[in-house]
């Protein structure tokens, strides 16, 4: 039974042919490359705002989790109603076209919706730019911007990103509660659910490609932060416990999601996806914790 309301004929209808790689263009906007762009220059280069850039990283992992525990649970499949045949498009744009439109596995609920509520969401949330209201108007629009092209480019009913849309806030709530109530920090907090989501997702969904390089990405991510907060903090230890304490937790922490990604470096075939993984994890525990090394 289609999912489905008529909503193709009426959306599609507006886009003309020629704006079809736009609107494959607009969708990139929720995209996981792009959104893992944007926050991980907002954690690079927004020094005053790395810790809720942290939460953000931790947030994103744990979106991408919950997005595939929910597909593999629905297990439904996308709509075959494309806006444009990519043969009637002038060859120039049909490799950029079948990159930026095409999508493959199940399609509900919608992957991008959920994303970008996520993190646009959080941006407007946490970030401090122009005036509350403003962020919150510029999310919206971002989000409605990439459901409209995700439901024109006909690789999701309407109902996909709607309820996308919903689950993503309802994470947001969620998340952002379990936050409040923790005396934890927020970016160690954030990432940890990033753990748990992506370790539910191995469950659910199997081992598969997706899965492990989740798994190691949340694993790398907290590893960094820990070592992060580390070398911010080096100049103000000393020999009280109160100080020396903290700071034990966070390299005891750091050095336990440490040890699976040595052992899948050392352990596993080179290329297997167990070492994938752990190339991924020892590689953004590196990046995140530089700054940490050129503050100290």
């Amino acid at each position: 039974m289609s999912r489905g309301i008529g909503e193709f004929g009426v959306i599609q209808d507006i886009i003309p042919d020629w704006a079809a790689i736009f609107s494959a263009l607009l969708t990139q906007l929720g995209d996981v490359w792009f959104l893992a762009l944007l926050v991980g220059a907002t954690y690079w280069f927004y020094a005053t705002k790395r810790d809720d850039a942290a939460v953000l990283i931790g947030f994103t992992i744990a979106g991408l989790a919950l997005i595939s525990v929910l597909k593999h649970i629905f297990a439904l499949p996308r709509p075959g109603s494309p806006l444009v045949e990519v043969e009637t498009l002038p060859w120039t744009v049909q490799p950029l076209y079948e990159v930026t439109a095409a999508a493959s596995g199940y399609g509900f609920p919608s992957g991008h919706a959920l994303m970008t509520t996520i993190v646009y969401l959080s941006f407007a949330h946490r970030l401090s730019i122009s005036s509350r209201r403003r962020r919150f108007a510029a999310a919206a629009a971002l989000i409605t911007v990439v459901c409209l092209s995700r439901v024109g480019l006909g690789v999701h009913y309407l109902v996909d990103v709607v309820v996308g849309v919903g689950v993503g806030i309802l994470f947001l709530i969620g998340a952002e509660w379990l936050l409040s109530q923790s005396s934890m920090n927020d970016g160690t907090l954030a990432l940890s659910l990033g753990i748990v989501m992506s370790s539910i997702n191995l469950t659910v969904g199997g081992a598969d490609f997706d899965g492990i390089l989740l798994l190691g990405a949340a694993l790398g991510a907290i590893c960094g932060w820990q070592l992060l907060l580390l070398g911010q903090q080096l100049d103000t230890l000393n020999l009280r416990s109160g100080l020396i304490r903290p700071q034990t937790a966070r390299g005891i922490l750091a050095g336990i999601v440490l040890v699976p990604l040595v052992i899948a470096l050392v352990a596993f075939n080179l290329y297997s996806l167990p070492f994938l993984g752990g190339v991924l994890g020892a590689s953004l525990a590196v990046v995140m914790a530089i700054p940490a090394w050129t503050h100290s």
